[in-house]
């Protein structure tokens, strides 16, 4: 990846999406409750401290965004459990290593007035190696 605006817009529309469901904080600590492993609303609730009805809602904004599945109970279909989508998390895993990579971090002369005068000099000495 060479630069953000040479990605495609739906993958930014993605990360945004992304982004926004895990910038809230309690969405941010349902996640990260979940990466340990699948849970349920009364379970999620109970560690949470949270009431369910909201912690419903900020599932549901991360089902959406693609990073939580849910599934019910197959002896007792009234239970829900839900679990950190494993190919989105190895996804968004790759593309933010990738992204935050420091070594694509490149040295410029920058467009202001400093960089002309550190282009000027570069100039210089380069055309003081010319015979």
């Amino acid at each position: 990846m060479d630069s953000v605006t040479q990605q495609d817009e739906q993958t930014m529309v993605e990360v945004s999406t992304v982004l926004k469901a895990l910038g809230e904080p309690n969405r941010l600590r349902i996640f990260d409750e979940l990466m340990t492993g699948d849970s349920c609303n009364c379970e999620l609730t109970e560690k949470l401290g949270m009431p369910s009805n909201l912690l419903s809602h900020h599932l549901r904004v991360l089902s959406e965004a693609g990073l939580v599945n849910s599934r019910r109970d197959m002896v007792d279909a009234r239970w829900i459990y839900y679990t950190v989508d494993r190919e989105a998390a190895a996804r968004w895993q790759a593309w933010f290593n990738q992204f935050l990579d420091p070594q694509r971090i490149q040295e410029r002369i920058v467009c202001g007035p400093e960089g002309q005068q550190m282009f000027a000099k570069s100039s210089y000495v380069a055309l003081d190696g010319v015979d």
